[in-house]
């Protein structure tokens, strides 16, 4: 294991590992049930920005640019605690919603379940 890998796992300093496309993972979780709310990606400015405000942003890899959401809907998703993986290239965001995540209207981005080969809704 290298010095900078010993320091990443091992370590407590904040050394994000981006991607190739300067990306990591963040999933969002709800702080309160656990749920999984939605993936997205952050980029260093979309990490900055939620480090700075305690409101999740991401990069929207559609619009490519820096993404607050609930920018428009008012469904903020507010910020409680961020876990950071072992290597560093993926985030929990464990967050209060301000409303519906998804921006179907449905709670969670994950309301339907793959069975039998069939997507069927998740029931509450």
């Amino acid at each position: 294991m290298s010095p900078d890998q010993i320091t990443r796992e091992q370590g407590n300093s904040f050394l994000p590992k981006f991607d190739a496309q300067g990306l990591l993972s963040a999933v969002v979780q709800h702080a309160e049930t656990g749920e999984i709310l939605m993936v997205a990606f952050m980029d260093q400015e979309a990490l900055d920005a939620t480090i700075e405000t305690s409101v999740a942003h991401f990069h929207s890899r559609s619009r490519a640019k820096l993404w607050k959401k609930g920018e428009t809907s008012g469904n903020v998703l507010k910020i409680e605690n961020i876990l950071v993986d072992c290597d560093q290239d993926a985030l929990v965001l464990k967050c209060l919603p301000a409303g519906p995540t998804c921006h179907t209207g449905a709670v969670s981005c994950f309301y339907r379940r793959l069975e039998g080969g069939i997507l069927q809704p998740v029931k509450s």
